[in-house]
């Protein structure tokens, strides 16, 4: 097992890189690919360093001191470490921006944040660059990695190309800066419940001390090579991804696009990955497309071997026993396991699933075929890993144990509480949203519901307060969209759904009289009981719900409806006597029409 570098002699992020740097400098610490010539570049730990020492002269030079803010709406880079590691050591404060947010939410962030300087990638982010430089007044300054063709100057004088930036910058006397691990090291903006999103306040040391803790759940190898594609933005990725393989002293292989992950994943041959469920759900629908090409007996044999296998993993951990057909696994393994581990690379040693619920066939199915899984649980707030579950102790269907220096306890309500050196310091400029969360006592309350079995794994039964997790950890609130649709006439009632899928989808009632003449205006006869699912109104009913939610975020917008004309009452039970939706009653009621709204997404 490698030994990874130890919090209490770094004491910041900025002395992780710095001691990394000094343990192995010709190492290959990251790898991406580069368009321009076609091929995997390397960098090695010294490379990179030499260039957070020149972004670190330009951020000097640029005027700002510790405690400001400068955010960064970059892909997952090398760049991207490169600009965290230079703001972190002059005592900056990163607030990552999703690369395909919303301009309005981008700018909200900004300027919530304070934000001094956006780096940006540029070429592909025109038309979002021109409003954010409109909107965001707070912002000294914008830097491209690449100058779009029509010249960032024709915008704004706030504008620059980076090489000409850092030129700029090049000599510029970098103080040495003795930073403490209570420093406030990322702002991470996170949906909330309120629609707007919340700035969580993390330190140095909230992060360094959940990678270390995550580093001790599994025996990493000296030669672990992780493969990254969740966005950097997301804690998850952030931390997993980067700063714990930057402790183990491990390369990062940076993905070039969620489309193009099959190759990536045959060109690097990963032995850790960290992801969404969605991407095993894509896998997963291409398995079974695959089989049902292929006809019944190969559904069978494959069947079978995921029956073996998962019999093979259940003796593993203890909780089978052995059988005869065990003895079918070799042959199952070289016929039918291994042309699915092949496919993602041949080598993967961790394959961890979070910030959703993972299905349990589809983890069954994997774990049977030999791909080994674990689910764990967090969120931003936590930094964000609480628990996860470990190779020699995996429930499947659980969210694993705490990781160790973390707390975790059951509290009023079944709700999840977890207290470490993890939990963040508070919400940005919020103290009133800060003590609702964190108690006197320092827990900090997650509003999930768990329980706990005999062994001490965890796991998530439901949420105190109605709040939506999309399959690749996105947060929302569904009553604030739901009151945004109903200021439609047209819409009687309405229920968001989407918890553990890949986007968001409605149950709606429609007012009969407005659906009269809004079909009218289609040339739709309203009487026709086929109406509804026409394809003309079902278009132009997405578009009246997309204009009443244009203000939410981009991930938290409706792709699929489902309408009727019938109301939901307290008589059928689908509603309070005080008029409240009772939501587990409606998907109860309407199971098969939420399935059917996914249907067409399932297989990827």
């Amino acid at each position: 097992m490698t030994k990874p570098l130890h919090p209490d002699s770094l004491g910041t992020l900025c002395g992780l890189f710095r001691a990394r740097v000094a343990a192995t400098p010709d190492q290959v610490a990251y790898r991406q690919f580069d368009e321009m010539g076609d091929t995997w570049v390397s960098f090695t730990w010294a490379q990179v360093a030499a260039e957070v020492a020149r972004w670190q002269a330009a951020l000097v030079n640029e005027g700002l001191v510790p405690g400001d803010r400068v955010a960064v709406m970059l892909k997952n880079s090398v760049e991207w470490v490169i600009f965290d590691q230079a703001a972190l050591g002059l005592g900056l404060v990163t607030v990552p921006l999703y690369l395909d947010d919303r301009p309005d939410n981008a700018v909200y962030i900004l300027d919530h944040a304070d934000a001094r300087l956006l780096l940006v990638e540029g070429r592909f982010q025109l038309k979002k660059l021109a409003e954010i430089a409109g909107s965001a007044h707070g912002l000294r300054r914008i830097v491209s990695l690449v100058a779009p063709e029509s010249g960032l100057a024709d915008w704004s004088s706030r504008f620059a190309v980076a090489e000409d930036w850092l030129a700029a910058g090049a000599g510029t006397p970098v103080p040495e800066r003795h930073l403490s691990p209570d420093l406030l090291a990322t702002l991470v903006y996170t949906s909330g419940t309120t629609g707007r999103p919340k700035g969580v306040m993390l330190t140095h040391e909230n992060l360094l001390w959940n990678a270390w803790y995550a580093s001790q759940c599994a025996d990493f190898g000296p030669h672990e090579v992780f493969l990254s594609f969740l966005p950097m933005s997301h804690t998850l990725e952030r931390t997993g991804g980067y700063y714990l393989p930057m402790l183990l002293g491990s390369e990062v292989a940076y993905a070039r696009s969620i489309t193009q992950l099959a190759q990536d994943l045959q060109a690097i041959r990963p032995t850790v990955l960290i992801s969404v469920p969605r991407i095993y759900e894509r896998v997963y629908g291409r398995i079974q497309d695959s089989l049902e090409k292929k006809g019944a007996l190969a559904k069978q044999v494959f069947d079978l071997a995921v029956r073996v296998g998962w019999n093979r993993f259940e003796h593993a951990q203890g909780r089978a026993a052995w059988t005869p057909e065990q003895l079918l696994w070799p042959l199952l393994q070289k016929k039918v396991a291994q042309t699915v581990t092949e496919k993602l690379g041949g080598r993967l040693r961790l394959a961890i699933s979070g910030g959703a619920a993972l299905t349990p066939e589809i983890a069954r199915v994997f774990i049977g075929l030999g791909v080994p899984v674990f689910q764990g649980y967090g969120l931003t707030e936590a930094s964000p890993v609480v628990c996860v579950n470990r190779p020699d102790s995996n429930v499947p269907a659980s969210i694993g144990k705490p990781l160790p220096g973390v707390e975790v306890r059951i509290g009023e309500n079944d709700e999840l509480l977890t207290r470490s050196r993890c939990v963040m310091r508070g919400y940005w400029k919020d103290e009133a949203a800060t003590r609702a969360v964190i108690d006197a006592e320092g827990w900090l309350h997650t509003g999930d519901q768990a329980r706990v079995d005999a062994d001490g794994h965890y796991t998530i039964i439901g949420r105190i307060k109605d709040i939506i997790v999309l399959n690749n950890g996105e947060k929302v609130s569904p009553t604030d969209m739901e009151s945004a649709i109903l200021l439609d006439t047209l819409f009687e009632q309405a229920m968001v759904v989407g918890e553990g899928r890949p986007y968001l989808a409605a149950l709606v009632v429609l007012n009969e009289e407005h659906w009269r003449a809004f079909a009218a205006s289609l040339g739709v006869d309203p009487d026709d009981p086929a109406a509804l699912r026409d394809s003309r109104v079902m278009k132009a009913l997405l578009h009246n719900v997309a204009r009443h939610l244009k203000h939410f975020p981009g991930y938290a917008q409706i792709r699929r409806l489902h309408p009727e004309l019938k109301p939901w009452t307290v008589d059928d039970g689908l509603l309070t006597p005080t008029l409240k939706v009772k939501r587990n009653q409606v998907l109860d009621r309407y199971r098969a029409a939420v399935d059917a709204m996914y249907a067409d997404f399932a297989r990827g």
